[in-house]
């Protein structure tokens, strides 16, 4: 259940990117909101070849000294992503406004949560007697 979960947060958060060009992140992002729009778009696209493909080779490397601490940070990014959504919603130019949106980022961050209640016992911590 537990890679079943990290592997959806993974999936909404790739999806949730091509949303995201939709909703033109890149406007609202302080990185790259100073930009023109035409090369705020290009910087924040390309931007995206890189870290997916090195999120891709953490969580797929055979070494547990890499690839475990890896979807730990990967999972709380995905709840820290969608608290800085939240913040950003009273940005004038924010644009995620859509169910399937919020259902993309809310649902990572929950993908996210159930992860690392699996995979760090959570339950066992929570319930002792």
């Amino acid at each position: 259940m537990k890679n079943i979960a990290f592997n959806l947060g993974m999936g909404t958060l790739f999806t949730h990117e091509l949303d995201a060009m939709q909703n033109h992140e890149w406007i609202v992002l302080p990185l790259t909101s100073w930009l023109p729009d035409e090369y705020g778009m290009m910087v924040f696209l390309v931007f995206h070849i890189p870290f997916f493909a090195g999120l891709i080779a953490l969580v797929s490397i055979q070494n547990d000294k890499i690839r475990i601490p890896s979807k730990l940070a990967i999972s709380l990014f995905l709840i820290v992503h969608s608290v800085l959504h939240v913040v950003f919603m009273s940005h004038a130019d924010y644009e995620f406004s859509s169910v399937l949106s919020n259902a993309l980022i809310f649902g990572g961050a929950l993908f996210g949560i159930v992860y690392l209640l699996y995979q760090y016992n959570f339950k066992e911590m929570l319930f002792k007697k």
